[in-house]
């Protein structure tokens, strides 16, 4: 078996099987494509009319978007995230760190050291609920300024450890540890999933602890399974189960559209990735219900070209966001989540009766035949 303590090692595999392997799901997809905007022909808007800041954890950005980072703790992550928290910087967009836990481990500062090429951006600290368990709230909190974040993911990853050859497999004291957190961590706190999503009764339960921000990080991009069970194959030894487990459950999760729209309403502000590629998801899920979006693989791929490369794939989505506004008549991200929609039969499954969200359909039917409430 892999040695549990090489997290380099296993960040270094992470960065090589995103950038260059077919670690996607692969026949679940995002149910982003059920999602229609409608045209509106007299948007009574200028190109330039069109306002894309929003609030996120406390900071304005001026793009609804979080450029989510996939890495930290190697040598090799240290480029990639700095070029990633500069561009961030220059377009006025949000910026998420990989797992801290080499940082937090091992003193692995690599990768971690951006705040000098993006002094005013968002930065998300992330961190596994396992270590969040095992951690005091004061070290989290230490680590966290050592690294400049303004606030704090903890991330949820069941599925991507019971796969992963040396991953954890007790998740007990969850709620625990995120209410501890909530009431002493002292900086906005963002609960996410890691490729399988969030469900509204999941949700329901952060609402209670007093959790405000949530990233979905739902099934249709990257599949974080699939990405250990890669790793698993390149073992020698002890790891056939881990093989067929993640071979099993590589396209497990919530899709997520379905999970952005099953929170719709709870009065969360919600951070959609898992699978978001260009400009027009983005628009989907802010109209959906979304606060921000995130996206990762693509911009990891894009800043392997070179920062140039990176520079133009940031700038053509938030381009194609701004168009995917006019044309909807949408002068903000606000104003987006009002306008009409109308959604495909396996995403319309998802939304609660009753929310909010039906009250925007057009079409009102549901998979029974009846009219949505």
């Amino acid at each position: 078996m892999p040695d549990p303590s090489d997290i380099s090692g296993r960040k270094l595999d992470h960065i090589r099987l995103c950038a260059e392997e077919d670690v996607g799901f692969r026949s679940k997809t995002t149910l982003l494509e059920e999602v229609e905007l409608v045209h509106e022909a007299l948007p009574e808007l200028a190109l330039a009319d069109v306002d894309l800041s929003t609030e996120l954890c406390g900071v304005k950005l001026k793009v609804p978007l979080v450029i989510a980072a996939m890495t930290g703790g190697t040598a090799e992550a240290g480029p990639i995230n700095r070029d990633l928290a500069r561009v961030a910087e220059e377009f006025g967009v949000g910026f998420g760190f990989g797992s801290m836990r080499p940082l937090l481990v091992r003193g692995q500062r690599e990768g971690y050291e951006v705040r000098d090429v993006a002094p005013n951006t968002l930065i998300l600290g992330n961190i596994g609920m396992v270590q969040a368990r095992e951690t005091p709230t004061a070290t989290l909190r230490e680590l966290l300024d050592r690294a400049g974040c303004n606030a704090l993911c903890v991330h949820l990853n069941p599925a991507m450890e019971v796969v992963q050859p040396e991953g954890d497999d007790d998740f007990r004291h969850g709620l625990d540890t995120l209410a501890r957190l909530h009431g002493e961590l002292g900086v906005p706190l963002v609960v996410k999933e890691t490729g399988c999503g969030l469900s509204r009764r999941t949700a329901q339960r952060l609402v209670k602890l007093g959790v405000e921000w949530v990233d979905v990080s739902g099934a249709g991009g990257t599949s974080w399974v699939g990405v250990e069970a890669r790793r698993a194959d390149a073992l020698t030894s002890g790891a056939r189960l881990q093989q067929r487990l993640g071979a099993r459950f590589w396209d497990w999760g919530i899709p997520t559209a379905a999970s952005v729209a099953q929170l719709n309403g709870l009065g969360l502000g919600i951070i959609a990735t898992g699978g978001v590629s260009d400009g027009l998801d983005v628009a989907r899920v802010l109209a959906l219900g979304a606060r921000a979006a995130g996206i990762a693989r693509p911009f990891l791929k894009a800043q392997r070209q070179g920062l140039d490369s990176l520079r133009e794939a940031v700038g053509t989505v938030i381009a194609e966001l701004r168009v995917a506004m006019l044309l909807t008549g949408s002068a903000s991200p606000a104003a987006l989540a009002e306008v009409p929609l109308v959604l495909g039969p396996r995403l319309l499954r998802w939304v609660p009766p009753g929310s909010a969200l039906r009250s925007r359909l057009l079409d009102q039917g549901t998979p029974d035949g009846k009219l949505g409430g």
